[in-house]
């Protein structure tokens, strides 16, 4: 056994998706949704290796799943993809050997950064809607002039508790939880006040989409978006996770044993 050296792997996995945030504060898990990637994992000893990953989730979540009466009267929603690219160190509690009977399974753990983007949208009248656009919290309107709009991009912090288990010496099982702690609160789109003033009505009267979705207590009684009111939990950000099942491929070598 000390002639072989297991050097790395590469893996695919789908699984789902939950968004946790200013919607969904409670960390309620009944709305996931689709997610799947693919990762390289170097191998630096039997125990550390160094992983890059690239994943996507569709997230997504509505008041209306709140057992609060007061969120389900605020009554927003969202859907946001979300693209990452990940590096972290994963550590094997056991020594990981595919192909040797006692060496073929192992739990492990990781933790890195990745990068994502995101773009949270609703619909409103069957027309979807690019929210971070609207500025919804009075971002980027001249009524505003403090409130810029959030980025497209962020940063997260990924925590990994696995399992994988080697089928034969070249094919792995895995099954991972990976939770993410980001630097956003704008996945879902709120996390200040209510700014109505920011959005003028249109030359003919009307109201714009824009005002019409940066408050949709209209559809469940009277309007509670005034202006200065509290609208999201700015002090939180927000977070999402995916667990996902999949296979995974090794690369190995033989050398020589010593004397």
């Amino acid at each position: 056994m000390e002639s072989f050296v297991h050097t790395g792997e590469i893996g695919v996995g789908v699984g789902l998706g939950h968004y946790f945030g200013d919607l969904n504060p409670d960390a309620r898990i009944n709305s996931p949704k689709i997610a799947f990637g693919a990762f390289y994992r170097k191998q630096l000893s039997n125990y550390v290796g160094i992983r890059i990953s690239g994943e996507y989730s569709f997230l997504g979540y509505s008041d209306i799943y709140s057992q609060n009466s007061v969120q389900r009267r605020r009554n927003l929603s969202f859907n946001t993809s979300i693209w990452e690219l990940g590096l972290s160190g994963d550590f094997n509690f056991f020594r990981f050997q595919p192909g040797f009977q006692g060496y073929n399974y192992t739990p492990y753990i990781g933790l890195g950064i990745a990068v994502f983007s995101y773009d949270p949208y609703a619909y409103l009248n069957g027309q979807k809607y690019l929210l971070r656009a609207l500025g919804t919290e009075g971002q980027g309107s001249s009524q505003y002039p403090n409130l810029n709009p959030y980025g497209s991009t962020a940063i997260s912090i990924p925590f990994t508790l696995g399992f994988k288990y080697a089928l034969n010496e070249r094919v792995n099982f895995f099954t991972e939880i990976v939770y993410r702690f980001t630097n956003t609160d704008y996945l879902d789109d709120v996390s200040g006040l209510y700014a109505p003033d920011a959005f003028p009505p249109l030359p003919d009267g009307s109201v714009s989409p824009a005002f019409l979705l940066q408050d949709r207590s209209y559809e469940t009684g009277s309007s509670i978006g005034a202006k200065g009111r509290q609208r999201g939990n700015s002090l939180k950000k927000d977070s999402y996770a995916t667990i996902k099942i999949g296979l995974s491929f090794n690369f190995q070598n033989y050398r020589c044993p010593t004397n």
